[in-house]
């Protein structure tokens, strides 16, 4: 195919235009000397025809309106108003995902990739890949994610930074899921960085790079980082016209609020985003404004509250089949349920979320290592701590490939604790040493209020 200097579309050689305007003329019982005049003559057509020459602008003017179709279907084989259709398609495929089933959705998004494929419409192609993305993101299923945002940034590598940023954000989403925090800050700083060394500032595309990067910042501990992002989120929002995306930057800024001990504040940027997502009619993104309402409740000690929210979050994700999310907000309902004196309902919620297909070491690697947690604790508080050292252990181990600080910090405590107890004193400060690199402040942990620093912690 070969590029028009005029229209900037994709087009056909003069084979491929020729057999086309031979086709269409047959089919509208046109004779050459009838689609040639009054402007071109028969063999002119013939010549055209049998692709030995490529027709002009004004010829494939001439072409398209004796034929009653477009300029475009001449010179690319795509039907009039097509990719239009195929928008509009797109658009409903976005409603079918935001307010029913990923699998559905999913089946939408993937004819529409292929159609758009053929007819090498590429902008069309990259949204309907995004949806698959997304879809898969919903769904659990992260390799498959990750392979179509990936698809998505390679269909327009030769396009400016910023168009391909939301295919980027999404592939740093799954791999923030699969617990690969460091690699999620990467990808995201290294667009950031890109971005404002070239002078190309969007503020679309920043505002959703920094966005995303205030969750694996906080997972990691690195707070300071996290409160950046979320005031650059803040001071791009106006120049935003995407409602979606302002309400995650609100979803996002929240949790910064949390580590600063500002509940109020935070519970009210989660009612900004609560009230676009309504209107948009977002499911899962409603879903998670409770479960971090949910979140919020439970690190200021309101469980009665946070148990209400995790499980109005848990039914609306359960009722989309958005399977990793279900889970990862039941390992977060479990924690409150055990606080609470609930213990045989958390150990039961617990039990089936540690299987291969719900968590583990590269799907919600954080979460599997917060339900080893809960786990460990239930144990020892019945008086097993032969298990509960288990979880503990299953725990670190999953918790060391993320990096998540907050939640090391605290597993290294609980561990050493146990230890010390058991008379280990040696175990039990080499658990602390571990723990002493990493920091468990309000905000990040994955599950409850930050603990009390053990003996002989460094205070913050």
């Amino acid at each position: 195919m070969a590029e028009n200097s005029t229209h900037g579309i994709r087009t056909d050689g003069p084979a491929d235009i020729g057999r086309r305007v031979l086709r269409l003329r047959t089919e509208k019982g046109l004779t050459q000397k009838q689609l040639a005049e009054p402007a071109y003559t028969a063999a002119y057509i013939s010549t055209l025809e049998s692709g030995k020459v490529r027709p002009s602008e004004t010829a494939l003017r001439h072409l398209a309106e004796r034929l009653g179709t477009t300029v475009e279907e001449l010179v690319t084989g795509r039907p009039p108003h097509l990719a239009t259709e195929l928008r509009l398609r797109l658009t409903d495929a976005r409603r079918t995902l935001a307010t029913g089933a990923a699998e559905d959705a999913a089946g939408l998004f993937r004819a529409l990739s292929e159609e758009a494929g053929v007819y090498t419409l590429v902008h069309e192609q990259f949204t309907a890949l995004l949806g698959l993305g997304d879809c898969a993101l919903e769904t659990g299923d992260l390799t498959e994610a990750r392979d179509r945002f990936a698809e998505a940034e390679a269909l327009l590598a030769h396009e400016p930074l910023p168009r391909r940023v939301p295919a980027l954000r999404g592939r740093a989403t799954a791999h923030l899921l699969a617990g690969e925090l460091r690699y999620s800050c990467y990808l995201l700083e290294s667009a950031i960085d890109e971005l404002n060394a070239s002078g190309l500032h969007d503020p679309d595309a920043l505002l959703l790079l920094y966005t995303a990067s205030i969750a694996p910042y906080m997972d990691m501990g690195a707070h300071a980082r996290a409160v950046h992002a979320a005031e650059l989120a803040l001071a791009l929002a106006p120049q935003v016209d995407n409602p979606a995306a302002v309400a995650g930057m609100h979803r996002g800024v929240a949790r910064t609020l949390i580590a600063e001990g500002r509940i109020a504040e935070a519970d009210a940027s989660l009612a900004k985003a609560q009230e676009l997502y309504q209107q948009l009619h977002i499911r899962t993104e409603l879903a998670h404004c409770h479960w971090m309402r949910g979140y919020v409740h439970a690190q200021d000690g309101n469980l009665r509250k946070a148990e209400s929210e995790l499980r109005t979050a848990r039914d609306m994700l359960a009722s989309k089949r958005a399977a990793l999310f279900t889970v990862q907000v039941e390992v977060e309902l479990a924690d409150v349920l055990r606080r609470r004196g609930k213990a045989a309902e958390a150990e039961e919620l617990l039990r089936p979320l540690l299987s291969p297909s719900a968590l583990g070491a590269e799907r919600g690697a954080v979460h599997a290592g917060g339900a080893h947690r809960l786990l460990g604790l239930i144990a020892e508080e019945r008086g097993d701590t032969e298990a509960a050292e288990e979880h503990y252990c299953a725990a670190l181990s999953l918790l060391e490939r993320t990096g998540a600080a907050g939640d090391l910090a605290d597993l290294c405590r609980l561990l050493g604790d146990l230890l010390r107890r058991s008379g280990r004193v040696e175990a039990a400060l080499d658990a602390y040493r571990t723990g002493l690199g990493h920091r468990a402040a309000p905000g990040t942990t994955t599950l409850g209020p930050a603990p009390t620093a053990p003996p002989h912690w460094p205070r913050p």
